[in-house]
């Protein structure tokens, strides 16, 4: 319905509508085609093909009607290709005879033409993927060295055995890890100018302490902050030192670290039977450790105030990381709220 002239082309649709119907109506009051051509500003072409759609179909003839083609008539790809949406959830490029890790559009479209000869833009492919409900996001890592048994396993077998004989024993289970922070370590943003990256100074002498911290369900958190790096020494050394905080058995969940499996740490759980009991994460399974979470805290936190130095001012924040997070059960209790720790909070009474 286009047959406008003059300044009538630039109406919007609606007002085009309103147009249509207001000539049309002239015409039906006995008024003659041609001065309803001139009053209205249109052709007399248009002013009969108005009045012959009216006459055919009646108002609903002459009123707005929606531009392009309804969803999902005359797609490229029909409901049968939802292979591909399977392809993009199940696989990476690389499993299907394509060059990379991630998926984006272009490949996306890659897989289209290689399955179905059909080449779609890479606009045209992103509404695909958006109609098939999917979205561009930043991906969870895994280690390609993560056995998917043993995770099962850990799931299935060994963590309900942890619970179970920890509410037999009446004890409590900490989840524990140990991390590093340098005095160079920024992460974040900040604003600055377009097209001129911002300087954060910073001292540049280079130095690090590390820190071993325990949270548990309830909201407790226990921390060591130390400058020399992580032995079966250190280990012992917070085992001492979480054993004196409870009146109870400990139960602490870890990853495989030689130090603690070390001899060392051996012959001191076996002199404490009654005080802290190691159970060990599947191998290469960071995921599954909420105390990881403490971990990316702390280097996220920490270097927005870092001021530190020298090395005793950088172990002074750290502290004072730790201490805060101690006054914030809710925010520890947090750390067990990730889609892959949730099994944590589900099977403890």
């Amino acid at each position: 319905m286009s047959d406008l002239v003059g300044d009538a082309r630039h109406l919007s649709p609606s007002a085009q509508e309103a147009l249509r119907l207001r000539a049309v109506a002239a015409l039906v009051a006995g008024r003659d085609p041609e001065d309803v051509a001139a009053v209205f500003g249109v052709s007399l072409k248009a002013v009969d093909s108005w009045w012959a759609k009216w006459q055919a179909g009646g108002r609903e003839a002459l009123v707005m009607q929606p531009r392009g083609k309804p969803v999902g008539v005359h797609q490229v790809l029909g409901v049968e290709q939802a292979a591909v949406r399977q392809a993009v959830l199940d696989h990476r490029p690389c499993d299907v005879g394509l060059s990379g890790q991630l998926w984006t559009r272009r490949l996306v479209g890659e897989l289209i033409a290689k399955l179905y000869r059909v080449r779609l833009t890479e606009p045209g492919v992103g509404k695909y993927l958006r109609r098939w409900g999917l979205s561009f996001q930043r991906p969870d890592k895994r280690a390609v060295e993560q056995d998917p048994q043993a995770v099962r396993r850990w799931h299935e077998e060994t963590w309900p055995a942890i619970q179970a004989k920890t509410k037999k024993d009446g004890g409590e289970v900490l989840f524990a890890d140990q991390v590093g922070i340098r005095s160079d370590q920024v992460t974040g943003r900040t604003w600055g100018e377009k097209g001129r990256t911002p300087v954060v100074r910073r001292t540049g002498n280079r130095f690090s302490v590390n820190a071993m911290s325990a949270i548990s369900t309830k909201g407790r958190m226990h921390f060591m902050v130390f400058a020399e790096s992580f032995t079966a020494e250190v280990m012992c050394r917070f085992l001492d030192r979480l054993a004196g905080h409870f009146d109870r058995k400990v139960h602490l969940v870890v990853d495989g670290h030689s130090a603690h499996r070390s001899k060392k740490v051996r012959d001191w759980l076996a002199a404490h039977p009654d005080d802290v009991e190691l159970h060990f994460l599947p191998p290469y399974s960071p995921e599954l450790n909420p105390d990881e979470l403490v971990n990316a805290d702390l280097q996220y936190s920490l270097p927005k105030q870092n001021r530190a130095r020298n090395q005793a001012e950088l172990a002074a924040e750290t502290r004072r990381f730790f201490r805060r997070r101690q006054r914030q059960p809710h925010i520890v209790r947090g750390y067990f709220g990730g889609p892959h720790l949730r099994y944590v909070l589900d099977q403890t009474t």
